[in-house]
């Protein structure tokens, strides 16, 4: 199974790659006058979101800013308010946006000392007997993303935000049937019925995982 989840990351990073090449340039000042006027009231109009369930993205990799966009607006990613967004926005809008975001500085949040040194455990190096995988593979070791295969950045991320990603993540990659279906995220698989790697990942945390690398994440940079 190990060696599946292996296999699903390379065909996700190869992916990633080839939509993040797609992107039009984007144009700051463009991207700041738009973030000011239809971002700012949801993420801060620098992307340091004062609102917990509502992600930074100040620091952000243009590219997967990008592409989330784009998957909003398919309906690939599901969510009725970033949709209503992205629908008026053209790719050149989005690109700037992006653009802007991504050279903003990005804050962070205090983490819970208590849980600190189990919740690097479980990024630096994963539960292999579980075959849990360590965040920092791909994320990086300070949660900076990869730009070029167009990872996000998830260090300094608002921690409320992250469990519930993660949770929505896993709710697609379990099937559970317990929850709404809005509530399942989809999107890191190329294929609609395949699973990607985040569903992959994700299906093998439990809530005490989720919340133990949601309290460290929150305070790394």
């Amino acid at each position: 199974m190990t060696k599946h989840i292996a296999i699903a990351l390379l065909m996700g990073l190869i992916t990633s790659m080839g939509m993040a090449n797609a992107a039009p340039v984007g144009d700051y000042a463009a991207g700041k006058q738009l973030a000011e006027a239809v971002c700012a009231a949801c993420h801060g109009s620098d992307g340091n979101s004062a609102i917990s369930a509502n992600p930074r993205l100040a620091g952000q990799n243009a590219k997967y800013i990008y592409k989330q966009l784009q998957e909003f607006k398919s309906g690939t990613r599901v969510n009725g308010v970033m949709l209503a967004q992205a629908l008026l926005l053209s790719d050149q809008d989005m690109a700037n946006v992006a653009e802007y975001f991504s050279k903003q500085s990005g804050k962070v949040s205090l983490s819970d000392p208590a849980s600190v040194a189990q919740g690097q455990k479980l990024f630096m190096g994963g539960d292999p007997s579980r075959g849990v995988i360590a965040c920092a593979g791909c994320h990086g070791p300070a949660g900076l993303g990869n730009r070029f295969a167009a990872f996000p950045r998830i260090g300094g991320q608002h921690a409320d935000y992250l469990k519930q990603q993660l949770k929505n993540f896993r709710a697609a990659g379990r099937n559970d049937t317990d929850v709404l279906g809005i509530e399942k995220r989809r999107n890191d698989s190329k294929n609609k019925d395949k699973k990607g790697m985040m569903q992959h990942i994700a299906s093998r945390l439990s809530d005490d995982d989720i919340t133990l690398l949601a309290n460290y994440i929150t305070g790394i940079n």
